[in-house]
């Protein structure tokens, strides 16, 4: 049969991985008919290898009660364990995942690191002997998914000073012959298409194209990006058939406090309009917008191909897993006789810094040096159930996770020595390695706990965080504020370009 290669022929041959989704609000068709300006656009967006300098890789080690220990590279133990156990038709608990770090993921290593520990798997298992498998560069490359291709296209309805009436989009992902993370990665393009601009009337359609070819991934932005660049060139496509300044389009057309987004989620404590304008201001935008426009008109004169650019653009992304059940995370604490602290939780290592940031958290709950606590490597049979680390949201989760077992293990602390030193529990202080028992007594913390070790006080607690919160941050008021619906106020990013 011939191959379907491209998005174009995927949507000519109506051929997907996964149904078509569509987020409507208003009459987009009625607001462009009725809109002064109509312009017509298409983005076209290739896909990027993730080039992690670790390739994909895994080791594994039969059991002597005929389990299987699982060395591998992923971002997901859980996954890995959950697919391991079925290929090899054992109970989950019989197959254990650790993870001690990658040398890298990016996404590339959310899903598709367990077909080779499935392989190995499969081996170990058959064989009762270690397995190890690792691809090399241009295998990996070539068998692996990448960021997903995208062709987008839209139509905009305009009034005279360039304020949109209506938008009625198309974003199509090329996913390759098999679903992975696609549905969830052209959902998430899908939630970021607005940027952070109001549609009063959109259509907004979702394919996820199928083709012929390897199937894409995950990849850092998971679809966001895909989506909000396609906002963002239209934003410049408005101002360049209406010659204006971007910046001022973009300006007129930023959401308001209090609109709903084509999705449905309310706007909250939102002021991105006076940040944005701050910003020019201090960074002087008009003056050096007009010495670029001179430097351009003067490098055209001399037949120069040099040209500048400036432009201040909004970015929106939204943490955390569009499924929600995946946004929970655990943890699990010990606290030995000498005052050590041993952490577990299901978050993974890619070089992002996420061993050191929890054990922070853990630190500073009892306000102990950072060294008297060690992260062991992620392991299904320590925390089970761990949601992959992506979304944004491996810090987060798994920090509060690990907060909570501690605070567990603080109260009941705090409740023995208030009994045993005949104290209020507010009288008794964790602070700089120590214990401070009102004006009593002051005890190290490896004291403390060999006290409570003494008097049969647990010292190990798990915790699950069930749910994440979103914070979004009203500069104009000066505070934080938290919000359970998954915006983020966009982070402002300035670029000279040459």
């Amino acid at each position: 049969m011939p191959a379907v290669l491209s998005i174009d022929k995927a949507l000519e041959q109506e051929l997907f991985v996964r149904p078509s989704h569509f987020m409507k609000r208003g009459d987009a068709a009625t607001a462009l008919e009725n809109s002064p300006i109509r312009i017509e656009g298409h983005i076209h967006m290739r896909g990027q290898e993730h080039f992690y300098l670790e390739g994909q890789v895994s080791y594994v080690v039969p059991c002597d009660d005929g389990g299987l220990e699982v060395y591998t590279s992923s971002q997901h133990p859980s996954e890995v364990q959950q697919l391991v156990a079925e290929v090899t038709d054992l109970p989950f608990h019989a197959v254990n995942t650790v993870v001690r770090r990658m040398g890298g993921g990016f996404g590339g290593k959310e899903t598709q690191a367990a077909a080779w520990a499935c392989l190995c798997g499969i081996i170990a298992k058959r064989h009762n002997v270690p397995v190890s498998m690792r691809l090399d560069r241009q295998d990996d490359m070539v068998v692996t998914g990448k960021r997903h291709e995208f062709a987008n296209r839209y139509e905009v309805g305009l009034d005279e000073s360039g304020r949109i009436l209506g938008v009625d989009m198309q974003l199509a992902g090329l996913c390759g012959y098999a679903p992975d993370l696609s549905d969830a990665i052209v959902d998430r393009a899908m939630f970021h298409c607005d940027n952070a601009y109001y549609y009063p009337a959109a259509h907004v359609a979702g394919h996820r194209c199928k083709t012929h070819t390897v199937s894409n991934t995950a990849y850092r932005g998971f679809g966001g990006p895909q989506g909000l660049m396609t906002a963002e060139y239209m934003m410049d496509h408005i101002a360049y058939t209406l010659g204006q300044d971007p910046l001022q389009v973009r300006l007129a057309n930023l959401y308001q406090d209090g609109q709903s987004t084509h999705y449905g989620q309310t706007i909250e404590h939102f002021d991105l309009a006076t940040i944005m304008t701050k910003l020019a201001d201090d960074c002087d935008y008009d003056n050096r917008r007009q010495q670029i426009l001179e430097a351009n008109q003067k490098a055209a004169a001399e037949g120069s191909d040099k040209r500048l650019g400036l432009a201040l653009t909004p970015v929106k992304f939204g943490i955390s897993f569009t499924v929600q059940t995946l946004n929970q995370a655990g943890a699990l604490v010990h606290i030995y006789t000498d005052g050590s602290i041993h952490l577990n939780h299901g978050g993974t290592e890619m070089g992002q810094g996420l061993y050191i940031k929890i054990a922070q958290i853990v630190a500073n709950e009892f306000d102990v040096d950072l060294d008297t606590v060690k992260v062991s490597a992620t392991r299904t049979d320590k925390v089970p159930n761990t949601s992959p680390t992506a979304a944004s949201s491996g810090t987060d989760i798994n920090g509060k996770a690990a907060q909570n077992a501690c605070l567990s293990i603080k109260a009941r602390i705090l409740e023995f020595a208030a009994e045993h030193f005949e104290v209020a529990q507010e009288d008794v202080r964790f602070e700089k390695n120590h214990v401070y028992i009102g004006d009593k007594e002051t005890l190290t913390f490896a004291e403390m706990i060999q006290l409570s070790y003494q008097n049969r006080i647990s010292l190990s607690s798990t915790a699950i965080i069930k749910r994440l919160r979103y914070f979004m941050i009203a500069l104009k008021h000066g505070d934080v504020r938290s919000s359970t619906l998954p915006w983020v106020l966009p982070v402002l990013r300035l670029r000279l370009i040459p």
